[in-house]
This record gives C-alpha cells, sequence and structure tokens, in this order.
C-alpha cells in the first residue's frame, strides 16, 4: 500500500511499537497505586509526559493525558464554558468535526455559536473578527492547521486581539504538532491559553491525546476523580502514553534537522506538480504561496471526477487517500470545509486530499503519480 492518508493516522514507528511493548509488559501496574510496581509505571508515564510537553514548549504540569484530540477539544470547549459562566463561542467555518459537531449539542443547551467565515483560500475571514468579540464569549476555538488543505491559520493574529479582549483561546493543533514547530514558552509564541494535540498523527498510538492548559488556568473537570491532577478521571494509558513519549521524542528531533522537513515539502511538491501537470484542469484547494500550508498536505480538484468513484479505484491499486476527515470518511456529502471556502457541491464532491507523512518515500511518491492520472482518467465523466 501506498500510504497518502497521514493527517487521517500515522503508522507507529518500531521506537513506538517497543514503548507500547515495554509498557503492557513490565509497566503495566495502575500508576495511582502506591506499591513500587506501581509507581514505577507511574515514573515511566511522567518521563512520557514530560517528553510531549517538550515537544510544544510546555511544563509537564501544563498537558492534561485523554484518550484523544477530540477529548482534548471537548474538555477545553466544556470547560473554558464552564469557568467564565459565559454562554457564545466563536469557532470557523473551517474546523475539523470535533469542533463543528459539539457546537449543535452546545447550542441545544443555550450556547450561542458564533462563526467566522472563510475565505477562498481556506484561511479565516478575519475582518469581522473583532465585532464577535464581547463580552458574552467564553472563548475563540479555530484550528492552527487546517486538516483538509493544510492551510496554516492566523492564530497570532486572533490570539492577540483575545488576549487583549480578556477572552480565552483554544486551538485544535492536531495537524500542526509533530509536523511544525511548535513552542508555546517562547515569547515570540501566540497568547494560547488551551491546545489539543493527538499522538497519532506523529507516528504515536491511537488512543493518547493531550490537552495544554496555560500555567494557572484552573479548567473544572469533566469527568471526575484524582487522576490528571483532578482534570480527566480514570486510569492513564500506560502502554499507549509511552508510546506517545517515544513518538515525541523522534518528532523533536525532526523538527530539529529543517533539511529533513524539506526533503518530505519537496515530495508533496514533486506529487502536486505531476497531477496538475497531468491531469488538465486540475487545480489545488487553499494557499498556495510558500509558507502558507503544512509541508506534508495537498487538496486537490479533478474536474468531471466523482470523488468517491476515484478513492474506490485508487485504493483498489493499493494507493491509500481521502475526500476529508477521516471522522466523516464514510460520508458521501461534499466536504462542509470546501464548501466554506466557496467551491461548489460538484467541485467539493471532484476533491480529494493527499497527505504525506515523515515516512512517504520518493519511490513511493512516483508510484502513486502514475496511479492518480491512470485513476483520474478512467473514472472521470465525460461532460455534458
Amino acid at each position: 500500500m501506498i500510504d497518502l492518508d497521514a493527517n487521517a493516522t500515522t503508522r507507529p514507528t518500531p521506537s513506538v511499537v517497543d514503548a507500547v511493548r515495554r509498557g503492557l509488559e513490565s509497566a503495566w501496574h495502575n500508576p495511582s497505586s502506591l506499591h513500587r510496581a506501581g509507581q514505577g509505571a507511574r515514573a515511566a508515564l511522567e518521563l512520557a509526559r514530560q517528553d510531549l510537553a517538550r515537544l510544544v514548549g510546555a511544563t509537564p504540569r501544563e498537558l492534561t493525558l485523554t484518550s484523544s484530540g477530540t477529548e482534548s477539544i471537548d474538555l477545553a470547549v466544556r470547560g473554558a464554558l464552564a469557568l467564565t459562566g459565559r454562554r457564545a463561542i466563536v469557532v470557523s467555518a473551517l474546523e475539523h468535526p470535533a469542533v463543528r459537531d459539539l457546537a449543535a449539542p452546545l447550542e441545544a443547551t443555550g450556547v450561542e455559536v458564533r462563526r467566522l467565515p472563510a475565505t477562498p483560500k481556506g484561511r479565516v475571514e478575519l475582518s469581522g473578527f473583532e465585532r464577535l468579540i464581547d463580552d458574552d464569549v467564553a472563548l475563540v476555538s479555530v484550528q492552527w492547521v487546517n486538516n483538509e488543505t493544510g492551510v496554516i491559520q492566523p492564530i497570532e493574529d486572533l490570539a492577540r486581539v483575545c488576549r487583549e479582549r480578556g477572552v480565552l483561546v483554544h486551538t485544535d493543533a492536531v495537524q500542526r504538532v509533530g509536523k511544525l514547530p511548535v513552542d508555546l514558552s517562547s515569547p515570540e509564541a501566540p497568547p494560547i491559553d488551551l491546545m489539543s494535540f493527538s499522538a497519532h498523527k506523529f507516528h504515536g498510538p491511537k488512543g493518547v491525546g493531550a490537552l495544554y492548559a496555560r500555567r494557572g488556568l484552573s479548567l473544572p473537570p469533566v469527568l471526575h476523580g484524582a487522576q490528571e491532577s483532578g482534570r480527566r478521571a480514570g486510569t492513564e494509558n500506560v502502554p499507549g502514553v509511552l508510546g506517545a513519549g517515544a513518538a515525541a521524542r523522534e518528532a523533536i528531533a525532526f523538527l530539529q534537522d529543517p533539511a529533513a522537513r524539506d526533503r518530505q515539502s519537496e515530495l508533496r511538491d514533486r506529487l502536486e506538480t505531476a497531477l496538475l501537470e497531468q491531469i488538465p484542469g486540475a487545480r489545488v484547494n487553499g494557499d498556495t504561496a510558500p509558507g502558507a500550508r503544512v509541508w506534508n498536505t495537498t487538496n486537490i480538484l479533478f474536474p468531471g471526477v466523482e470523488g468517491e468513484g476515484l478513492l474506490l479505484a485508487l485504493s483498489e491499486r493499493g494507493l491509500c487517500a481521502s475526500a476529508g476527515s477521516a471522522c466523516s470518511s464514510g460520508s458521501v456529502e461534499p466536504s462542509p470545509v470546501l464548501l466554506a471556502m466557496g467551491l461548489s457541491e460538484s467541485d467539493a464532491g471532484a476533491s480529494i486530499r493527499l497527505s504525506l507523512s515523515r515516512l512517504t518515500t520518493g519511490e513511493e511518491i512516483d508510484r502513486a503519480i502514475g496511479v492518480l492520472v491512470e485513476c483520474a482518467s478512467r473514472v472521470t465523466q465525460p461532460r455534458p
């Protein structure tokens, strides 16, 4: 298989698998137990937490371990509403379903959800942002990197306005952490209050997420109990967290080597350029200016192609891709993100996301180009 669906998940590396195995075999005791074996599991857990904290420039106490990025997002949004007592939040039209699908149940409880529109290039529209911020707003939640187009959102500008207005800022950084540098301790970092990320997006195991909450911000718990400093009850997933810590260490090494990131970015560009040259009318959805996207993602419109049919044809040829968020990959509905960018339903339905990982090779990209060109020509619908 050629995996070009890395924004959905990534393959665990051998060191991650070894760390999970170690957790299952030798650190399987309850880390809340007082006996020596339990405290050994606790020590291993806390070392992994330190690695995850180093990955994002946080202190270990600022991280709450969760089961996923989605849970981290839910904890942040509901926690901010409970903490502030305010009854409005601001989100963008480009959000992942973890945020987008949370809006409806919140609105049913009386929370007002205000939405930032998107530009055709896939960035949030900032022109009316300040008008949305008032004393009723508990939180602004905007992705740092969009999961479908890879476009980097202007978190710095949004966070600066929110800090001036006394409004909390949360960012879904699931598609940034481990791919681009994040250093929340830096004086140049955007003033983010809450940030969610997930280990399986940077070659860690599934079932491990984290919520960063800046020092001094005490979110009320959603699950009550003693674990995770009282923020999130439940016995910690020690094997998974050990795997996440190993993934964090490898991601740190990758991020400290700009040449490695450039090599993977060149592979994305090679893929994108070849498809645009060889498939008539193909175009990229989202901003393609230098530095506007994360290095691993392209979202391409194949004119006259039915996206679901193309994905099935690619799968038969051993190539994994996606029409959008993995959480909605079973749906045949056009991507809400692409519709928010102004694409028609037919164009959104003819678009697919191709996303690379650190493990993607040049040989895989060259094979993928041939498969994509052949399958796109095979499933193209005749024009009326």
